[in-house]
């Protein structure tokens, strides 16, 4: 008895040790939930490709294209390690493009209203699908997108893809709609040039006529297809989707789309209740009541289902094309729609028009913006060698009530590669301006695939001009292919280089998504220093960021060639702010890991620092 008892007694005190095990591992990888919102931009389609042809205008079997199966597990473990918390999908719904899936009910479209061969994906033709180029099985292509959903899901990374409400394909066909789903156009009284409840804006008795082509341009490159020749069926023709009014549209437009009709008479009224007054400070769910009972537009209410039914497939949120070419009236109705469903969707917007900013933020009820007319521009004119960094507090401080809600970035789809020598040449000249964009403030950050490799998009892709990774054409991305390593995603190919600049990305994202500094406040030191301090100028720049746990000085230097050392002084306002009284303090630069000091002379701080070119320190005090 006692010996049964003794051992009964053993197998309770081995659960209770195996228990708590168990209980600290659980612990000690359970998720954390970042300081700072960083995505990753990644073409969809050009993500796996490891095909490294490149021809001009190449076909999908000359020059590859990549498929939802390549974000393998490893692949997003390796996004989620370089410091990422949302990945964008660019490119996922299925768009008009040069390629024959009529064996899976998808007609054939004209490449005459085609940019390139691979199409632009912001002419979307069906919103209830994706892209038949990125499934392995075409008919599964569902099925494949949401298995990448969950194993994104399951790297507790979050999902966005686009959602471009201004304009569709010219070809647009929703032979996906769920069950009683209307496609646009459907119904439109296409008598008459425009409707309140009618999808498009018509030319009535004008048939659409083709751009005249310039400049040696010709659809795929003048390559023959059965379905160029130089007409397309649409009769009374539609307004394209940059507004334009002409049946026959300028190459310069976008002939390849069509506007979308929100209400808006040709000669600007509006057929929808306005908001009321003050309503800026509502609340989503107050908004959301307003619209209750409102008759609305019929596109309205054909693109609010549209972004419920792929929040429902298992998208956290959208990224929304050219948002101000559509009432802001329009995002209150949905967004609040989308908010009530899923509080913490992620809904950013493409805005260029800075006075609209607060609109589209208050009313329209957008996380997220673009800040790409003032940080953005700024900042590359300083990498350039032409702009000042005084310039960085004047931006930050014109958009201080809504700093929260812009989107810092320094490249994207629209915009050159940094290491194109049509931007600077370099992509290390971007370190010390990525430094300020992950810190200074508390919005999120975003960077685009293969920016943390130097890619400098110089492929001539067909249709897509270097400079920019065409997103027009079948093409790879070689610093990014290198890094792929034909799907071992271990950067077994890239050069030291393009190994050495990913590691600075790595180091400077995993920053900015863990130090509860950054979800602090924020006080640029620059005009102070530039002012007191002997050998600081405008190539420099300096800030610090603090919360009750965490104190950070960041400090950068955007010469390209000049090192500065200076004493870089702390006012006394921040010192007695922080309520620092010690004569030393240790400094631990969270970059590269250098120690400093912070020495207080009269209520002053001081740190002696020696700045290489293009480096940057963060120091932790």
């Amino acid at each position: 008895m006692i010996k049964l008892k003794s051992t009964f007694l053993f197998i309770i005190l081995v659960s209770l040790v195996v228990a708590c095990s168990n209980t600290k591992t659980m612990e000690e990888t359970k998720e954390v939930k970042p300081s700072k919102i960083v995505i990753y931009q990644v073409f969809t389609r050009l993500f796996g490709n490891t095909n490294t042809n490149n021809k001009p205008w190449g076909t999908i079997e000359e020059n590859g294209v990549g498929k939802f199966a390549d974000f393998t597990d490893k692949a997003l473990q390796e996004i989620k390690d370089l410091g990422i918390t949302h990945i964008w999908y660019t490119g996922v719904p299925h768009h008009a493009l040069v390629n024959d899936y009529t064996e899976y009910g998808i007609s054939n479209d004209d490449p005459e209203v085609v940019k390139g061969r691979a199409g632009s994906p912001y002419a979307v033709k069906d919103y209830y699908n994706v892209n038949p180029d990125l499934a392995t099985n075409p008919a599964n292509r569902l099925t494949e997108f949401k298995e990448l959903i969950e194993r994104t899901h399951h790297k507790n990374l979050k999902v966005i893809i686009d959602i471009v409400p201004n304009h569709v394909a010219r070809n647009y066909e929703g032979i996906s709609n769920p069950e009683g789903v209307e496609s646009f156009g459907a119904s439109d009284d296409t008598s008459v040039v425009y409707h309140k409840n009618n999808n498009f804006y018509y030319s009535p008795n004008e048939a659409f006529s083709l751009p005249d082509w310039r400049d040696g341009y010709l659809p795929l490159g003048g390559e023959a297809n059965a379905l160029i020749d130089g007409e397309f069926d649409e009769n009374p023709a539609k307004w394209t989707g940059n507004g334009s009014r002409a049946s026959k549209p300028d190459q310069n437009d976008w002939y390849e789309t069509v506007k979308v009709n929100y209400g808006v008479s040709p000669e600007g009224h509006r057929d929808f209740d306005t908001l009321p007054e003050n309503f800026d400070s509502e609340s989503y769910k107050k908004h959301f009541e307003f619209w209750q009972g409102k008759e609305v537009p019929s596109s309205w209410v054909k693109f609010k289902d549209i972004a419920l039914y792929w929040l429902d497939f298992g998208v956290d949120g959208f990224r929304y094309d050219m948002a101000e070419m559509v009432p802001v009236e329009f995002w209150s109705y949905m967004n609040s729609a989308i908010k009530m469903k899923n509080p913490d969707a992620f809904l950013m917007a493409e805005v260029y028009n800075p006075d609209l900013y607060r609109d589209y933020i208050r009313l329209g009820k957008m996380d997220y913006l673009y800040d790409k007319v003032d940080m953005y521009d700024s900042l590359k004119h300083i990498m350039k060698g032409y702009g000042w960094t005084d310039h960085i507090p004047v931006v930050r401080n014109k958009y201080d009530d809504i700093e929260s809600h812009m989107l810092y970035f320094l490249e994207n789809h629209d915009e050159q590669r940094i290491a194109s020598p049509e931007f600077v040449g370099n992509a290390n000249t971007a370190k010390p301006a990525m430094t300020v964009l992950a810190t200074i403030g508390t919005s999120p950050l975003m960077i685009y695939f293969g920016q943390e490799l130097g890619e400098p998009g110089a492929e001539d892709a067909g249709f897509g001009d270097p400079s920019r990774t065409s997103i027009f054409d079948y093409i790879g991305v070689p610093a990014h292919q290198r890094w792929m390593n034909k799907g071992k995603f271990d950067g077994g190919q890239s050069t030291e280089e393009e190994k050495s600049l990913r590691n600075f990305y790595k180091r400077l994202l995993n920053i900015a998504i863990s130090n509860d500094a950054l979800t602090g406040e924020s006080r640029e030191i620059h005009y102070y220093n530039k002012e007191h301090t002997k050998n600081y100028n405008h190539r420099v720049f300096s800030f610090v960021r603090f919360s009750k746990e965490e104190k950070l000085i960041v400090v950068t230097n955007f010469d390209t060639e000049v090192s500065h050392q200076f004493e870089l002084r702390i006012p006394q306002d921040i010192i007695s702010l922080w309520g620092l009284s010690e004569n030393t303090y240790e400094l631990e630069d969270l970059l590269y890991q250098q120690n400093n000091k912070l020495i207080l002379r009269n209520g002053e701080g001081f740190i002696n620092v020696s700045l290489a070119p293009l480096e940057s320190f963060i120091f932790k005090l």
